[in-house]
C-alpha cells in the first residue's frame, strides 16, 4: 500500500510551489516511496495558469483544470498524458503495485488509449501478466508519441492494441525527445553535405585528408585520457579505428578492442569486470569518493547485450545514425564494463556506428575525439549531468581494496534514461567535424600542394625536404628560423629561401612583406599564378 505523507511541502530537494499539489510522477514517487530521480517535477495549481502551464524553477505548474484524482489511476493517467515518459520511474513504481491494480485501471476504461498504454508498459517492464484477456477491438495506439519522440519501426502488440515503437528492449531502452535542435539537425542530413564536398575533391587529396584526420582523432582520444602512447601502439589503434564498422559489434568484439587499448595486463584484468568500479577521487583515508559508480559486474553482460540489441533495432528502423551512435556510446561508458579502456572504446563506438551505417564517407572518419578534446570541460559536464542524479540511488560500501561494493539492485539505473541533452552535445561535435574540420583539412592540403608545386618549379629538392620547409615556415610566422636554415637548408641560397618563404606566406595567406610580390614574380612561372 502507498504511504500517505501529510501533504508534504518539500519534494526531493525542491520546495513545492505555494498553492499547488504534486502531480504525475512526482505524486506517485511521494505516494509509493519510489527510489528514482525526477527529471521535471510537476504540480497542479489550485488556481488558473495562463496558457495552461508554466515553468517555475525546476517545476512545471499546470492549470487547476488538470488536477487529477489522487490515486494510482489518476496520477498515472496524468503522467502518461502530460509528462515525458520515464521508464525508470515506471519500472520502480510497477514493482510496488500489483497486476490486479493495473487490471482495475484497464477494466474501468478497457478501450481507453491511456489505460492500454499503462497496461502495455506494466507487462513490458515487469514481464508479469495482468489478469486480463487479450483485447479484440479498438484502434492501435503508439506506445510513444512519434511526434514527440524518436521511435523505431513499430511492432504491434495485439494483446494491448498498442504499437511498440520503443527504441530498445526491456534490457535497455533509452528515451530520445524530438527537441527542436535534434529534429532540425537530423533533417539537415549533414552526412550528405560531407559526401558532396568529398565528391568534388581529388581522390589522392581525400585519402591524405582521411589519414590526417584519423591520426588527429587517435591522438586526441588518448589525450582525453591523459595518455601519450608510443607510436606503435597508436598505429595499432589507428588500424582498428580505420576498420570500424566492418565487424559486427558484440561483447567479444569489444573485448578484442580492449586488448588493443590495454597492451599490458600484469596490473589490469582485461575483459569484462569481475568486481565493482567507480570514477572519482579518494578521501583522506584513501577510501573511494565516487562521482559515478559503474554498473554491478554481474549486470554488465546483460546490459551490454541490451545496448547492442537497441542499436540493431535502431539500425533496422533507419533511425538517424548519429542518434544511434550517441545512445550506444554513452550507454557503454555509463555501464563502464571494463576495468580500463572504457573511454577510448566509448569513442570508438561512435566511429563504429557511423561507419557501419554509411554515415561517414567510405575510408574516412569524422574526427569526433578531436572536437571532444577541444570541448573537454563541456564533455565532462554532460557526462556528470546524466550520471550525477543517479548516484544517490546507488548504495555502496568501501572494500578493503579501496574499491566500492554495491549493495542494492542498480541495473535499471543504466537500462533507462533520457539521452536527449547528451545526444544534442554529440551531434554538435559531429556537425563541427563536417562543417569545419573536414573542409579545413582539405583546404590545407590543397594549399600545401600548391606551395609545394610552386617551390618545385624553381628548385629541385626531395619531397620530404620541401614538406619540412613548408611546415617550418608556417610554424614560424612565415619565416624560416635561422637555426633551421643553418642545420637543414644550408645549401639553399638566400634568394631561394626568401622566395620559398614568400610562396608559403602567399599560399597560406599570411602577412606578406613589402618585397613579397617582387620575389614571387621572380620565381613563379606565368602559367601558375598564386592566390592574389
Amino acid at each position: 500500500m502507498p504511504s500517505n505523507p501529510a501533504n508534504p511541502r518539500v519534494f526531493k530537494e525542491w520546495i513545492i510551489p505555494v498553492g499547488s499539489e504534486l502531480a504525475g510522477y512526482s505524486a506517485l514517487i511521494a505516494m509509493y516511496g519510489v527510489d528514482a530521480p525526477v527529471r521535471a517535477p510537476s504540480v497542479v495549481a489550485n488556481a488558473s495558469v495562463r496558457g495552461g502551464r508554466k515553468h517555475q524553477d525546476a517545476w512545471t505548474i499546470f492549470d487547476k483544470r488538470f488536477m487529477p484524482e489522487n490515486s494510482l489511476a489518476g496520477q498515472l493517467a496524468f503522467a502518461f498524458r502530460n509528462e515525458q515518459t520515464d521508464l525508470l520511474v515506471l519500472k520502480r513504481l510497477f514493482q510496488k503495485v500489483s497486476a490486479h491494480d493495473i487490471a482495475s485501471i484497464v477494466e474501468a476504461e478497457p478501450t481507453g488509449a491511456t489505460a492500454r498504454r499503462i497496461w502495455f508498459f506494466y507487462e513490458w517492464l515487469t514481464k508479469e501478466r495482468v489478469p486480463l484477456p487479450d483485447l479484440d477491438q479498438g484502434n492501435y495506439v503508439e506506445a510513444l508519441d512519434s511526434r514527440e519522440y524518436f521511435t523505431s519501426q513499430p511492432v504491434n502488440s495485439p494483446r494491448h492494441r498498442v504499437r511498440d515503437n520503443l527504441l530498445g528492449t526491456p534490457s535497455f531502452c533509452p528515451m530520445l525527445r524530438r527537441s527542436n535542435f535534434l529534429s532540425e539537425t537530423v533533417d539537415h542530413r549533414w552526412n550528405e553535405a560531407a559526401k558532396e564536398l568529398i565528391g568534388k575533391i581529388d581522390r589522392q587529396v581525400i585519402a591524405r585528408a582521411a589519414s590526417f584526420l584519423l591520426l588527429a582523432d587517435s591522438q586526441a582520444t588518448y589525450q582525453i585520457e591523459g595518455e601519450r602512447p608510443p607510436r606503435n601502439r597508436l598505429e595499432l589503434w589507428m588500424r582498428a579505428v580505420a576498420q570500424a564498422g566492418r565487424r559486427p559489434l558484440s561483447i567479444d568484439e569489444l573485448v578484442r578492442l580492449q586488448h588493443i587499448v590495454i597492451e599490458e595486463d600484469r596490473f589490469i584484468k582485461r575483459g569484462l569486470r569481475d568486481a565493482a568500479g567507480f570514477i572519482g577521487g579518494r578521501d583522506w583515508n584513501n577510501d573511494p569518493s565516487p562521482e559515478h559508480v559503474s554498473a554491478r559486474h554481474e549486470d554488465v553482460a546483460d546490459l551490454l547485450q541490451g545496448v547492442i540489441a537497441c542499436g540493431e533495432r535502431m539500425a533496422k528502423s533507419d533511425v538517424d545514425a548519429v542518434l544511434q551512435a550517441s545512445i550506444m556510446a554513452f550507454a557503454f561508458v555509463f555501464i563502464h564494463p571494463f576495468e580500463d579502456g572504457n573511454g577510448r572504446l566509448h569513442r570508438y563506438m561512435i566511429h563504429h556506428v557511423l561507419s557501419e551505417r554509411g554515415y561517414t564517407p567510405t575510408g574516412m572518419i569524422f574526427p569526433v575525439s578531436s572536437v571532444l578534446l577541444k570541448r573537454q570541460a563541456e564533455y565532462g559536464e554532460e557526462l556528470r549531468a546524466f550520471t550525477g542524479p543517479l548516484l544517490q540511488f546507488v548504495e555502496w560500501v568501501p572494500t578493503d581494496k579501496q574499491n566500492v561494493r554495491v549493495i542494492n539492485d542498480t541495473a535499471d539505473l543504466y537500462r533507462f534514461g533520457d539521452y536527449t541533452e547528451i545526444t544534442e552535445f554529440l551531434y554538435e561535435c559531429v556537425v563541427t567535424t563536417i562543417e569545419h574540420d573536414l573542409p579545413r583539412e582539405i583546404e590545407y592540403l590543397a594549399r600545401f600542394d600548391e606551395a609545394k608545386g610552386r617551390i618545385q618549379s624553381f628548385i629541385e629538392m626531395p619531397d620530404g625536404m620541401i614538406s619540412s620547409l613548408i611546415n617550418f615556415v608556417r610554424q614560424n610566422d612565415g619565416v624560416l628560423a635561422k637555426t633551421r636554415r643553418r642545420r637543414e637548408f644550408e645549401k639553399m641560397t638566400d634568394l631561394e629561401v626568401e622566395a620559398a618563404e614568400a610562396i608559403v606566406r602567399d599560399v597560406f595567406e599570411m602577412n606578406v612583406p613589402e618585397d613579397g610580390p617582387e620575389l614571387l614574380e621572380q620565381v613563379d612561372p606565368p602559367a601558375a599564378p598564386g592566390r592574389r
